[in-house]
């Protein structure tokens, strides 16, 4: 009998986390979805939990809930938030917010479950980074904190790799499905039309392009890859595109 794939999945009520749910529960993985918000879908296999990450005491009570309710092997962290603003108005509550979000967030819920991927010698952390994290018009918090996750991760992989565990980082692009997207960019503008024109592939995003990325990063054969950051972004992080 193969080993129990257990995964917490982060801002998993919508959109990408949704998807890598569904493909995790196709692939026979046990899911614990942790945000805001309730999975649309049910399923045997599929536990939630309401959490708001943004509160840094609720997800530290939440990950030790976890940690001693299941034997938790993956931990995929996707739940974010953008908060545009031109420098003149960055605010930095919005900082402090989207940093216990994007990075205080992972290290409490990778904290709680690191000793039983230790015992089991065998962990798969992946975190959901931006392409924005390269640099974009109106992302100062989001682009900081998204980068910074970059680096969190290179750290912890060379950290844990003599361990069996594995930390990745999927860097979307445009992702056309998702509530994320669709606050700044509306459906069927033109604002729309020229950024799907401006990506090399010539589309936006789909949810199920960075499930599929996810799921590579999450098998249990692929041990050795470990500290990479995939940009599923259409190419657009080889060049400039303007949102």
């Amino acid at each position: 009998m193969s080993a129990r794939n257990v995964a917490i999945v982060t801002g998993a009520s919508t959109g990408i986390g949704a998807e890598i749910c569904r493909q995790m529960l196709a692939a026979d993985y046990e899911v614990i979805a942790l945000g805001q918000g309730k999975p649309k879908a049910a399923h045997e296999r599929l536990q939630a939990m309401d959490v708001d990450l943004l509160d840094r005491a609720a997800t530290e009570r939440a990950a030790k809930e976890i940690a001693g309710r299941f034997a938790v092997t993956h931990v995929v962290h996707n739940a974010g938030v953008i908060r545009p603003a031109l420098l003149p108005d960055v605010k930095l509550e919005d900082l402090d917010a989207l940093t216990q979000l994007h990075l205080g967030a992972a290290i409490s819920l990778t904290q709680a479950v690191l000793p039983g991927m230790k015992r089991a010698h065998f962990g798969r952390i992946v975190l959901i980074s931006s392409r924005g994290a390269l640099g974009l018009q109106t992302r100062t918090v989001y682009s900081a904190t998204k980068a910074g996750m970059i680096g969190m991760a290179r750290t912890w992989a060379l950290e844990l790799a003599p361990e069996g565990i594995t930390v990745n980082v999927i860097a979307p692009g445009p992702i056309g499905d998702t509530e994320m997207f669709r606050s700044v960019v509306p459906a069927d503008s033109e604002r729309e039309k020229a950024l799907a024109a401006a990506i090399p592939v010539k589309r936006l995003g789909r949810s199920d392009d960075v499930a599929r990325a996810v799921m590579f990063f999450c098998d249990r054969a692929s041990d050795f890859v470990t500290g990479q950051t995939l940009y599923v972004c259409g190419g657009s992080s080889v060049g400039t595109i303007v949102i």
